[in-house]
């Protein structure tokens, strides 16, 4: 959430700001339900003030007429303030419902553009490899294996869940037990989180009122299944002011993740590309200002680090300002190439929040001892997702009799098995 009082000051910038972002947001709303609320505290704050001078008056006074008078006054003056209270709430709520509705501002060094089009390759990581025969999609390779099953989860569940069998539930297990070990030897220390939430919980991690769309909710209990380990891992410390000396944190997670993704069906959806639920890893990082960018910088290097060692050609890409997730202020994609669906897919988006979860989830700490408290700044990314991770393992490690050789990174936790065969 943004700063009210820099929103206040700087209107025009952020008008500005919005437009990069291909949004304009409910600033006028802002900027109505702000003045509104301090046009009915300055009332309030008269009142008062008001009310405590006649208070004295009235405990001097020898006039009982006057007396009395002045007591039915400030009866009327108490109920007005009673009153004006009342309206204060409403116009809190409507400012910070409001607020809550813009997302955060792009930093001067996210590049311009409109929409994903307008996003910067950066560099590859080598080129993608020529397989010598027709590559098979995951969704016909893993079934002529029998490792992924779409049609019985449908009879379970409906469509867009999946089922993996045997090598194929140990290769996602696998792969999820190798990242995590890897970012433990990168510095993050592991958390497992719950995958049900409050909703303030959402909040302070700017997916509620935004997304509630896309998230699954229980209404009875309020609680939400959690889009992504950032959720949680925002608010493990909410409401804490921390000291200096704590900082960075460095988390790392692996939960099952729930998305209602509504988009429509065709040849993005086919699959497992994208489905309502998957795992994921994730890092997550709580440093000062001044340690943001070199963090930053560091979340792209170890998430790189994942593509590397699981020998997966990729690319980095800059988000544009048009194509920004809600939180960010700046965002590099990893993209690995995937030769049956034939195309790039984006295992993480690593992004850099600023200040904007750490103000909506009371995120603070005191640059030295006895100091007034700050903000910290946070940031987050995927270390990786699992669905097109796998894709781009089953798909890129595939043999021309349609078997996949296991990444050895891979094997000691595939007790041995160095190629994935019919089952």
């Amino acid at each position: 959430m943004l700063d009210i009082n820099y929103v206040r000051a700087h209107p025009d910038e952020i008008r500005e700001m919005l437009l990069r972002r291909n949004t304009e947001g409910p600033l006028d709303a802002v900027l109505e339900a702000d003045s509104r609320r301090r046009s009915l505290l300055a009332e309030v704050e008269s009142l008062k003030a008001q009310r405590n001078a006649v208070s004295k008056e009235i405990g001097k006074g020898k006039d009982a007429p006057e007396r009395e008078a002045k007591i039915a006054e400030m009866k009327r003056v108490g109920d007005r303030i009673a009153a004006l209270d009342e309206e204060v709430r409403t116009a809190e709520e409507t400012l910070r419902e409001s607020l809550a509705a813009i997302p955060n501002l792009p930093d001067a060094r996210t590049p311009a553009g409109r929409d994903e089009s307008g996003n910067v390759v950066l560099r590859a990581s080598g080129e993608p490899r020529p397989l010598g025969f027709e590559p098979k999609p995951h969704w016909d390779l893993g079934p002529a294996l029998g490792i992924l099953d779409f049609e019985q989860a449908a009879r379970i569940t409906g469509s867009r869940f999946y089922i993996l069998y045997g090598a194929g539930a140990r290769l996602q297990r696998a792969l999820i037990s190798w990242m995590l070990d890897l970012h433990i030897r990168q510095g993050y220390r592991e958390v497992y989180p719950p995958y049900m939430v409050r909703s303030e919980t959402l909040f302070g991690a700017g997916q509620l009122p935004k997304f509630a769309d896309n998230l699954y909710h229980d209404v009875e209990e309020d609680l939400w299944m959690i889009p992504t380990a950032e959720v949680p891992l925002t608010n493990l410390l909410a409401g804490e002011i921390l000291e200096a000396e704590r900082l960075p944190l460095h988390y790392t997670a692996y939960t099952a993740c729930f998305r209602r993704e509504k988009a429509a069906a065709g040849r993005d959806v086919r699959g497992i590309k994208r489905v309502h639920q998957f795992d994921k890893v994730e890092m997550y990082m709580l440093c000062t200002p001044e340690a943001a960018d070199a963090e930053f910088e560091k979340m792209l290097a170890d998430a790189e680090q994942v593509c590397a060692g699981l020998g997966l050609t990729y690319r980095v890409k800059q988000l544009c300002t048009g194509d920004l997730g809600f939180n960010a202020t700046r965002t590099y994609d990893l993209e690995v190439w995937s030769p049956g669906v034939g195309e790039w897919l984006e295992v993480s988006s690593v992004s850099h929040c600023g200040d904007f979860q750490a103000r909506r989830a009371g995120l603070r700490y005191r640059p030295v001892k006895g100091a007034k408290p700050e903000l910290v700044h946070t940031l987050n990314g995927s270390g990786l997702a699992l669905p097109r991770t796998m894709i781009a393992v089953m798909e890129n490690f595939q043999t021309p009799v349609g078997e996949i050789v296991v990444p050895e990174v891979l094997r000691p936790w595939m007790g041995g098995m160095d190629v994935i065969r019919k089952e």
